[in-house]
């Protein structure tokens, strides 16, 4: 019987370095257990990898393109690429996880579905692999984040889910998985669909490996269309992570490439109004694992900010932390109005409308940094129809 293999860093016990780990309410633990054995079960199995594959080739439109946007390249001295995750079904990458998981899900004999939610492609992604496997979802979404992506709400009650309005906190993306994680607590029969690569192990293994084929196509598409299989740069957006992880997976233990993460600056890295987590946070635990952490001295989350609701998050995946922390990546804080800059001028000189998460992935663009002769890879998360009312709000208004 084959076995799964993974290219991440991470123990038997989930850990990257000491980021990571279980940490989790005693109800949860036999849950979390069967999840691990049947991920790594699953992820090795022919037939369940067979149906994956055909469900992205068919249902999602993989592989997506890789582009060479000719004008940004112009405009930037540089060879960019962007990887257009924004033209998979439901308009992002949180559709590779969400219906690996979902499949998972069922094949453990679950019927019942919950998750998170910040900008809402990934409930809207959940909602539809629930809707294509005939299960019960029920997304948990804060209520800020319920007015600002209005549409994303409206196409996950089209497709059957319950949308429950989290009213705690600053009532995004954290409160929402508080929530979820409360509910859980009180239905462990329920299968958890987490959107990013944040919790407990498996988690962000599993979100990580569910979304690496991202980074799988990306190589085999760069050998075609430049000879070599491994770019100078990949840059990816970075709130929880799994976009990120999914983009550097297979460029991990490449040395020669260089990987970026772009966390939300809001306002200013020391403006008190932003979601750089590895700039200002610390160690410590939440949603389940050890990683860097926004929080007081006396360990009180310190609510986070961004213009852009997936990045919206006070933490950020243990294989991130642990990839910044050992230099492996490098991380970069884009503010608000350099995202919202970035935007308008792929849209400008590409045609293609970024999500705002994808933005800031953007943003790393004008630091200057980058040669004549370097291929840069960014990964365009998602489209922006989701971001529509912001984008007129800041941007148009003439």
């Amino acid at each position: 019987m084959a076995t799964f293999h993974s290219l991440l860093p991470v123990d038997e016990d989930g850990f990257y370095g000491h980021f990571g780990g279980a940490y989790i309410p005693e109800i949860l633990h036999g849950n979390v257990e069967k999840l691990r054995e049947a991920f790594y079960k699953y992820a090795a199995d022919e037939d369940f990898n067979e149906e994956l594959n055909r469900l992205l080739r068919d249902y999602v439109g993989r592989p997506t393109p890789l582009y060479r946007a000719a004008r940004l390249s112009e405009h930037y001295g540089t060879n960019i690429y962007l990887k257009r995750e924004d033209l998979n079904h439901t308009g992002a990458h949180k559709i590779n996880n969400a219906l690996a998981s979902v499949l998972l899900a069922k094949c453990m004999g679950k019927t019942r579905i919950i998750a998170e939610t910040g900008a809402g492609q990934h409930g809207v992604a959940t909602a539809t692999a629930c809707a294509l496997m005939g299960m019960d979802c029920t997304v948990f979404m804060g209520a800020t984040d319920v007015a600002r992506q209005k549409p994303n709400v409206d196409r996950m009650r089209m497709l059957g889910a319950k949308v429950e309005a989290v009213q705690s906190g600053n009532k995004t993306l954290k409160d929402a998985t508080n929530e979820a994680i409360r509910y859980w607590c009180c239905n462990p029969d329920s299968f958890y669909v987490i959107g990013s690569t944040v919790g407990p192990h498996p988690y962000p293994e599993m979100v990580a490996y569910f979304q690496s084929v991202i980074s799988k196509e990306i190589r085999s598409q760069l050998l075609s269309l430049t000879g070599s299989e491994l770019p100078d740069y990949v840059i990816a957006c970075i709130g929880g992570g799994s976009n990120a992880a999914g983009a550097f997976y297979h460029f991990i233990n490449e040395p020669s490439v260089r990987l970026i993460a772009a966390e939300a600056g809001g306002l200013g890295v020391h403006s008190g109004m932003t979601a750089a987590t590895m700039q200002v946070g610390t160690e410590g635990i939440i949603h389940g694992s050890r990683t860097m952490v926004m929080q007081t001295e006396d360990g009180q989350i310190v609510e986070p900010y961004s213009i852009s609701a997936g990045l919206d998050y006070p933490g950020v995946g243990p294989l991130h932390s642990f990839l910044a922390s050992s230099g492996r990546s490098e991380v970069m804080a884009v503010t608000d109005r350099q995202a919202l800059d970035s935007a308008l001028r792929l849209t400008r000189t590409e045609g293609i409308i970024p999500a705002l998460e994808s933005a800031h992935a953007l943003g790393v663009l004008d630091t200057g940094k980058f040669s004549p002769e370097d291929t840069v890879v960014i990964n365009l998360s998602g489209r922006g129809d989701k971001d529509m009312e912001t984008y007129i709000r800041e941007l148009v208004k003439d």
